[in-house]
């Protein structure tokens, strides 16, 4: 007995250098010869890039602008008004979950995923270390205007933690981050990165995937100091010697100068819906998103100028952003009234019943408002990111306020060179867009700068209708202005006791399912609490 179990333990010791080698191959086996192990970073770019103009891998491309650009902030800044139908809570301050949801989700898990992807292959260790430089301080660029967003948004937001769950060390529970440390940072962040750009650089590749400006390194460096000096004018009130120090950089590194610097994704109908398509137009498509277009009485009034019934003091962008009083079905557009004289705007915070009262008869909206031009909606229009017009208003803000130094020519220059270029950058979308110089000096004559209203006044009213379809920037500009002065609805039942929201609150996936969401979120968590730059 005991020499069979010496020779059954024998065999077996001869065995396992077999089954081992058996082991190992089958291990090899269990191999997917075709799976990706390695991604190319410049389709991580690419995608990062598509990402920024509501495109990207994360599911429909119109979620984000649907919800959250469109659903609150269009309606909260009063250039939309909804009296059902759609999403809309920022017309009358109401809840939707995934309005608060979206920006906190589709950029932590798109844009800033695929970000953080990039640097890490092509920093230290990464299989493209050394490589692709431009396109890694190109991607650094994107995350600065990606957490400025979320700051914007909601407050106070991961950002030293965040995206690192599968890294070493990593966490999928970042803790939050005070939303004005994470702006200190992400400025140096972005000077550094603007620094670091090199034309001289080999292209690999870069040029072919770069949506914004096909690897031109110099436009790239002109949106990344037209970035910063938007983020120093919008901290100028919390932070006046912060928004100073970065104010006085971005003047002297370079702006954009002209429309030609605008900065936008170019869109298409194919290969399909979900990706490439303008998912600001697919909202509003009908047969597609179907959301309601009517334009706010608050923007169409003030297009119309001091008096409704003459129009040659109107905004040459009355019949641009309105395509008049129709009915529009995914194959036909029954137009009742294209008059600039009779465009007229829905009322915002108000539904049919209120509506009706108001006109002493049943309403038929279609028949009735002011809806957005269908030719500002083609599935394949450009996703407008940033444009110059904006950043010449933002250096005559800066004049008049006195912040920074070595911005060349007066307020007004810049006032009116701001005017003109946002006045003259749609034909981008269409070529009948048309403004002439003409038409542009007829309006700054009507409308005398520092005259008609105080400088600051019309400077932010600009901004703000600079920013249509745009509408996110434009909720943040109105929250630092104040301008224009808008009236808040108060519709029953509302969220805010009838002021105008000025935050997203935070995802209920983040506020139950993060054990670190209390170390550091804002507080308390609604919509009436301000961001740090928000001082009253």
């Amino acid at each position: 007995m005991r020499i069979l179990y010496k020779l059954t333990i024998l065999f077996l010791i001869v065995l396992m250098p077999m089954a081992s080698c058996d082991t190992e191959r089958l291990h090899g086996y269990n191999i997917d010869p075709q799976a990706v192990t390695e991604v190319n970073s410049n389709f991580l770019f690419t995608a990062a890039l598509l990402s920024t103009a509501s495109g990207g891998a994360s599911g429909d491309n119109r979620y984000i602008d649907w919800r959250t650009n469109i659903g609150m902030c269009a309606y909260a800044i009063q250039q939309l008004a909804n009296a059902g139908g759609g999403i809309a809570p920022g017309d009358k301050y109401t809840m939707n979950f995934e309005t608060n949801a979206a920006p906190f989700e589709f950029m932590y898990g798109d844009v800033l995923k695929n970000v953080a992807e990039i640097m890490r292959i092509t920093g230290p260790g990464g299989f493209e270390e050394g490589r692709r430089q431009n396109m890694r301080n190109v991607s650094r660029i994107i995350r600065a205007f990606s957490f400025h967003r979320l700051v914007d948004y909601y407050g106070h937001v991961p950002y030293f933690e965040a995206n690192t769950g599968t890294l070493p060390g990593g966490t999928f529970f970042p803790k939050y981050d005070d939303g004005k440390v994470v702006y200190t940072e992400i400025l140096q962040e972005l000077e550094d990165a603007i620094n670091s750009l090199n034309p001289g650089l080999p292209d690999e590749g870069f040029s072919n995937a770069d949506l914004y400006y096909n690897g031109d390194i110099t436009k790239w460096r002109k949106f990344g100091y037209s970035l910063m000096l938007r983020m120093a004018m919008r901290a100028s009130k919390a932070d006046q010697a912060l928004a100073n120090t970065y104010v006085t950089k971005a003047v002297a590194g370079g702006v954009f100068t002209s429309n030609a610097d605008n900065a936008y994704v170019e869109k298409a109908e194919n290969p399909g819906l979900w990706v490439n398509q303008n998912g600001i137009s697919r909202a509003f498509w009908p047969g597609d998103g179907g959301q309601p277009a009517f334009l706010s009485k608050t923007l169409i009034d003030w297009l119309k100028g001091t008096d409704p019934n003459d129009i040659s003091d109107d905004d040459p962008r009355l019949m641009i952003l309105s395509g008049g009083i129709f009915a529009w079905s995914p194959t036909n557009i029954i137009m009742f009234d294209n008059n600039p004289l009779n465009q007229k705007g829905m009322p915002n915070g108000k539904d049919q019943a209120m509506l009706d009262d108001i006109e002493g008869r049943q309403v038929i909206m279609v028949e009735e408002y002011s809806q957005i031009n269908p030719k500002l909606l083609d599935r394949d229009e450009p996703y407008m990111i940033m444009n110059y017009g904006e950043i010449a208003l933002l250096l005559a803000d800066a004049l008049v306020r006195g912040i920074g130094t070595g911005i060349q020519g007066t307020a007004q220059q810049h006032y009116e060179a701001g005017v003109r270029a946002s006045m003259q950058m749609y034909t981008l979308y269409d070529p009948s867009f048309v403004v002439t110089d003409a038409q542009v000096n007829a309006y700054l004559a009507n409308y005398p700068y520092n005259v008609y209203k105080p400088a600051l006044e019309m400077i932010g009213e600009q901004l703000w209708v600079n920013k249509f379809l745009n509408w996110w920037e434009a909720w943040a500009d109105w929250r630092r202005t104040g301008y224009p002065t808008l009236t808040p609805t108060n519709y029953p039942g509302n969220e805010t006791n009838g002021q105008i929201p000025r935050r997203l609150m935070y995802p209920l996936n983040e506020v139950g399912g993060n054990p670190n969401f209390t170390n550091g979120s804002l507080n308390p968590d609604l919509f009436t609490t301000r961001v740090w730059w928000d001082a009253p």
